[in-house]
């Protein structure tokens, strides 16, 4: 097709990625020589969007009346709305007004285009607001502050996470889902969702809100039950800076590649990405991968030599993992509530040793891993394949197989320490196994829910103007050191009238300031101890 190929590739990236241009449209202004390539890349295009409404999948596991319900009627009566791909806009919400973000085009390099959110000085005003209402620690501020902004971004994505620790799960979605709406409504115009060649840039904090609202949205769709829709916005997240991957989104999407049952996919991505990004040194790749061709092995709409050599693949793959990553081992059979025969738990390999030997930022990785996939492994039939391959590993274990030697001294060198975006990752994926495995470094500082974990190398386009609080607006823990120290000032409010007295107690004002920190961590970690309960636990299954 040549030029004309291209020209249709490109007008097709615009269309469905925004604008949303009719296919009869599409046909005319590329030509006819091109129509039935561009009807088929129009479908796999509504394809990929659709996928991306969790009512779909949901209509594919209940149908559509049990899903819509009385829906259909109320629609004829909704006012206009903007149509929109990543949520759908409800009646009660808001009226959408423009919020004063906006979209920009930074740069084109290599086919692949650079944007940017732009926040306009009426917003930056709304920004400013929020940072003092959250540093008031008074979530009636911030409902204060929706009231007269109600599709503030970061406002939503905070109040969310303020619902959802109060159990109300129903309201901390629909603010997500208000923030993806705000979000969208101020795409550029050829910013595309399909197209995988949009770049949004981290370091930039307004487009870091963007990447938080997919986050947060895909942790609901998971937990509603639709691992296909949650996949689907896991793959934009990638999509949107594949290398650096912030949020470190490559240590879940094995998982719900998995629970939606896309076995095809996860390997495809293995095989095309571990020669220039080492999936098999991630412990979750290393596992889920064999487990994925366990599962393919099982389908009988395979031939027998697909099948054979998807069991072939799964037992070496498997194995390697339990070489590389022995420590994975016994965690994952206790989650499972599988009790290992007398080999497998009297054997050094396998034993407690192979998990305090581990270093810290394995341990992490472990600890996510087991604690987010050991659902998928309760299968009979899966333990009873782990099993044969976990004997084969002890077997080449006492035969002194130089992989086990080598494998050893991998893990010595390696994961000391975790680059950031994994510990992002576990801050906002809340699995209680990681957390606690977080270093003091990570854990000692304050992280905020609309920004963890901010880049060291942020690129700041705008910032906050210094404030000189009045007491009255201090919080009562500031309000209780100006009591016993009258020279306290909050931290960022030093005055600059040339004082020798405010110079001298600047170094008091910023231990107090430590000290306010370490008793606001104290506070917010107080938990109370749950009575026992009588309840008899799962049964253990054996091996033996």
């Amino acid at each position: 097709f040549g030029a004309e190929y291209k020209g249709a590739v490109h007008l097709i990236e615009q269309a469905f990625g925004h604008l949303l241009l009719c296919p009869l449209t599409v046909l005319l202004l590329v030509g006819k020589d091109c129509k039935i390539f561009i009807c088929l890349t129009l479908l796999s295009c509504f394809n990929i969007l659709r996928n991306l409404n969790p009512e779909n999948e949901l209509k594919r596991y209940f149908g559509a009346r049990a899903v819509l319900g009385d829906q259909r009627p109320r629609q004829r009566q909704r006012q206009y709305v903007r149509s929109t791909w990543l949520t759908a806009p409800k009646n009660t919400w808001p009226r959408y007004s423009k919020t004063g973000i906006a979209m920009q085009l930074v740069e084109t390099r290599r086919g692949v285009q650079y944007f940017t959110f732009e926040h306009h000085r009426e917003y930056q005003q709304v920004q400013f607001k929020f940072l003092d209402a959250v540093e008031s620690m008074d979530p009636n501020n911030i409902v204060l502050l929706l009231q007269m902004n109600p599709y503030h971004v970061d406002s939503l994505l905070q109040l969310s996470d303020v619902c959802r620790m109060q159990e109300d799960q129903e309201m901390a979605r629909d603010l997500v889902e208000r923030a993806l709406y705000s979000l969208e409504c101020a795409f550029h115009p050829v910013f595309s969702l399909t197209s995988g060649s949009c770049r949004l840039d981290y370091r930039r904090p307004e487009n870091r809100a963007f990447y938080l609202a997919l986050f947060k949205h895909l942790m609901f769709l998971e937990k509603r039950g639709c691992p296909r829709t949650a996949l689907e916005f896991c793959k934009l997240i990638l999509s949107l800076d594949p290398e650096n991957d912030p949020l470190c989104v490559l240590l879940m999407i094995d998982f719900l590649s998995l629970r939606a049952r896309e076995y095809a996919f996860l390997t495809r991505m293995f095989q095309e990405w571990e020669s220039h990004r080492n999936l098999s040194q991630l412990p979750n790749f290393a596992f889920s991968v064999p487990l994925a061709y366990f599962f393919l092995s099982q389908q009988e709409e395979h031939s027998e030599l697909e099948l054979s050599q998807a069991r072939q693949r799964a037992a070496r793959l498997i194995q390697l993992a339990l070489i590389m990553f022995p420590g994975v081992l016994m965690p994952l059979l206790d989650r499972c509530s599988v009790q290992p025969d007398a080999r497998v738990a009297s054997h050094s390999f396998f034993g407690l040793n192979a998990q305090i030997s581990q270093p810290p930022a394995l341990n992490q990785l472990t600890s996510l891993y087991v604690g987010r996939t050991h659902s998928l492994w309760k299968d009979p039939a899966v333990m009873a394949w782990l099993e044969t391959n976990v004997h084969e590993v002890l077997r080449m274990v006492d035969a002194r197989d130089p992989l086990v030697e080598e494998s050893e001294h991998k893990r010595k060198m390696r994961y000391q320490s975790a680059p950031r975006n994994i510990y992002r990752h576990v801050i906002l994926s809340e699995m209680k196994e990681a957390t606690a495995a977080l270093p003091l470094e990570v854990t000692s500082q304050p992280v905020m829910g609309f920004d963890p974990l901010p880049p060291l190398d942020s690129i700041v386009s705008y910032t906050r103007p210094e404030r000189y609080p009045s007491p009255c607006a201090c919080c009562t823990l500031s309000l209780f050191f100006r009591s016993l120290l009258p020279n306290f000032n909050l931290q960022g409010d030093i005055r600059h009238d040339g004082d020798e007295e405010a110079g001298a107690g600047q170094d008091l004002n910023q231990g107090v300031n430590r000290l306010m920190a370490a008793m606001r961590d104290m506070l917010a970690n107080i938990q109370f101890q749950e009575p026992p309960r009588d309840d008899n636990p799962e049964g253990d299954g054996d091996w033996d």
